[in-house]
């Protein structure tokens, strides 16, 4: 079976850099991911925060498909928490509509922001909590069921007779996101594939089951669905690929410094290497830096191509989900050019 790889952008802001740049990179990234023959190209969801600028992926994913042509576009993800299902559902029939056969709905459950920023998210007092989560992604699956097919909301429930509209063939390929055994519980039994969030937690996973254990648990428990009749599993890697293991390892100071900014609250624009290598780490930051190891995959083409081979092939993951951020928007564009030339993608 040969192994998809994908492009997940979080639209990373650089320090002396503006949101508006970042967002341009992001279309100028997406051009490139499709000229070199990745699958997808996602964009994620982060709010009040001065690192990323993509707070609404529903509208770069239509600024994407209508500056792209055949690579499928999506989200990566929206975050359920702040939405009503029938207007996710709606969203992406838009842009499904635009853009047929080439919309992916990446759902996740986390809010992409503190707390405070989720309770000004909610549109009323009364708040979606984690524990509604599956009956919001099953609420959307119901709502976006093709329109083909008699509408699945039955005459016993209260939204009987709605659709999310317009109308058409076909629907967005819905994917659900998450990092432990509860998401893949909810992918599983509702009939999705599953991308897990391998840069955010490492092969540690969440509430003491690790990455592997989560995805054996997601396939274990899967039920087919019409649009997914067997179970399919993504890995969200993050991975920065340079000429040298040196210069990889340069570039990955940026991100390091901001790690451990964010361990602390300080959710800043990306610095430069310069910046991150000349910074005084105590011992408690170099900690928390060699914590996080095992989550980033650094070093020549041909080495992160190898590690991410076995890393997929150890998870059973049918495709991977890249996630490169540097300081510099010419050595990301490169990190993906390297590494797709190393994967063969474009022969």
């Amino acid at each position: 079976m040969t192994l998809k790889l994908s492009v997940l952008d979080q639209s990373p802001i650089r320090e002396g850099g503006s949101a508006a740049e970042a967002l341009a990179e992001t279309v100028e990234l997406a051009q490139l991911a499709e000229r070199l023959g990745y699958h997808r190209y996602w964009v994620a969801e982060h709010h009040n925060t001065e690192s990323f600028a993509g707070s609404a992926p529903e509208i770069m994913v239509a600024k994407l498909a209508g500056e792209t042509d055949r690579i499928r576009v999506g989200s990566g993800g929206v975050m359920m928490t702040h939405y009503a299902p029938l207007k996710v559902a709606e969203t992406f029939r838009v842009l499904h509509a635009l853009a047929p056969g080439r919309i992916d709905l990446g759902i996740g459950r986390a809010p992409g922001s503190d707390l405070r920023t989720m309770a000004a998210l909610q549109p009323g007092p009364e708040r979606y909590g984690p524990h509604v989560y599956p009956q919001q992604i099953q609420l959307v699956k119901d709502l976006l069921a093709d329109a083909s097919g008699e509408a699945p909301l039955g005459e016993n429930h209260p939204f009987h007779g709605i659709r999310a509209r317009p109308l058409g063939p076909g629907s967005p390929e819905m994917w659900l996101l998450g990092s432990g055994p509860d998401s893949a519980e909810v992918a599983a039994v509702t009939g999705h594939p599953f991308a897990y969030a391998h840069f955010i937690v490492g092969d540690g996973g969440t509430d003491g089951i690790g990455g592997v254990e989560t995805l054996m648990h997601y396939r274990r428990r899967f039920a087919p669905s019409p649009a997914c009749p067997a179970p399919h599993a993504m890995l969200g890697v993050a991975a920065i690929v340079a000429e040298t293991d040196e210069e990889a390892e340069r570039l990955s100071s940026s991100v390091r410094l901001w790690a451990v900014r964010v361990t602390k609250g300080q959710h800043t624009a990306f610095s430069s290497p310069e910046t991150a290598l000349s910074y005084d780490y105590s011992d408690a930051e170099k900690a928390a830096i060699a914590g996080r190891e095992g989550r980033l995959f650094l070093g020549t083409a041909e080495k992160v191509r190898d590690q991410l081979t076995a890393k997929a092939e150890e998870y059973g993951a049918e495709e991977l989900m890249v996630v490169t951020i540097t300081y510099d928007h010419t050595a990301r564009m490169q990190s993906y050019e390297l590494l797709a030339d190393a994967f063969g993608l474009s022969d």
